[in-house]
């Protein structure tokens, strides 16, 4: 992988923790405030239980979970022109029947196909206001508002929809019917997210009920950060009934601890998720010839699941096919008894 992207990783992991820290201070002094502890795009972790919001100026209407029963896409208040600087609202936006809306996206959203043919240079990392308003968009989808963006775009007339990353699954039910909602797809957006709970319910269903909880070690990067059971990806083991050695780390990690080699392999998982395979060129081969790894049962039994980064860090329509990509796994794991 280029120096830039691996650059690029690190950079948004470190975001992750920082933004983790800033929420959990606010939270000490108000009760009520929501907390971030989750990772961003990989673009990296940046997940948050802050629920998604319009941010515009006063004529503007802003998005709800449960949106007017007259919203139609001939309503005044619907945008006609929209930015999407999020790789998973991106996928959503095509998802729920409104990707015709979109005027550019990010430089990170590369799914659907169809969002390739879309303007894709601008930054949802360190977004530029300029930029933005260049495409004279009348609505601006934010994956996490953490550079006070839907404050200058207030500013200048743009409205904004903040859909930080989510902390659990119930969270991207929600800015699905959110984004049905502020589009005019509501239809879409329902018809979405009851295929989602239908084949994420078969996925569970399908796993193989076991003697003993099978341990994992999710890996983000190879500098052996991973997620443990309170954030977004963390759910979708706890749902397959599997244990997570990262809920084993100690300290402050937010939801992220980077755990070290000798950790992981006197945890010895049963199996290991490789969520660095695009970006870090992690392969089942090169675990394999990691300094000691040989005696995890994960790698002597073949249990390394190479998963696709982008699936495993996005909290859009195609977490389904991780949840169903675990469930094969759990299913094909040969693990001795």
């Amino acid at each position: 992988m280029r120096s830039t992207e691996r650059s690029t990783r690190k950079k948004l992991i470190g975001v992750v923790v920082a933004l983790a820290f800033v929420a959990a201070a606010c939270g000490s002094d108000d009760a009520e405030s929501t907390s971030t502890d989750a990772p961003a795009e990989t673009e990296a972790p940046a997940e948050t239980d802050a629920p998604a919001e319009i941010e515009a100026p006063v004529e503007a209407e802003p998005a709800s979970t449960e949106a007017p029963a007259d919203t139609t896409p001939e309503d005044a208040g619907l945008p006609e022109r929209v930015i999407s600087l999020s790789p998973t609202h991106t996928e959503i936006m095509f998802a729920i029947g409104a990707g015709d809306l979109l005027v550019a996206v990010d430089d990170f959203s590369n799914f659907p196909a169809e969002a390739l043919e879309l303007p894709n240079e601008l930054s949802g990392f360190e977004p530029n206001v300029e930029a933005i308003a260049a495409y004279e968009p009348d609505l601006v989808l934010i994956g996490g508002d953490f550079s006070g963006l839907g404050d200058q775009l207030a500013a200048i007339g743009i409205a904004s929809w903040d859909g930080p990353a989510a902390t659990t699954i119930d969270d991207t039910y929600a800015q699905i019917e959110q984004l049905g909602a502020a589009t005019g797809n509501v239809g879409g957006a329902a018809e979405l997210v009851l295929d989602m709970q239908t084949r994420l319910a078969a996925a569970i269903a399908a796993a193989p009920q076991v003697d003993r909880p099978l341990s994992i070690y999710h890996e983000l990067d190879p500098t052996l950060f991973s997620s443990d059971s309170t954030t977004f990806i963390g759910e979708i083991y706890t749902l397959l009934g599997l244990q997570n050695i990262a809920d084993q780390a100690e300290g402050d990690n937010f939801g992220y601890p980077q755990l070290n080699a000798e950790f992981i392999v006197s945890a010895n998982p049963d199996l290991i998720f490789l969520a660095d395979t695009k970006c870090c060129d992690q392969t089942i081969d090169t675990v394999g010839a990691r300094d000691g790894w040989d005696v995890i049962a994960a790698v002597q039994n073949g249990n390394v699941i190479e998963m696709d980064d982008d699936v495993a860090s996005r909290w859009g329509p195609r977490i389904v096919d991780y949840v169903e990509a675990v469930s094969a796994a759990v299913q094909a794991a040969a693990v001795p008894a």
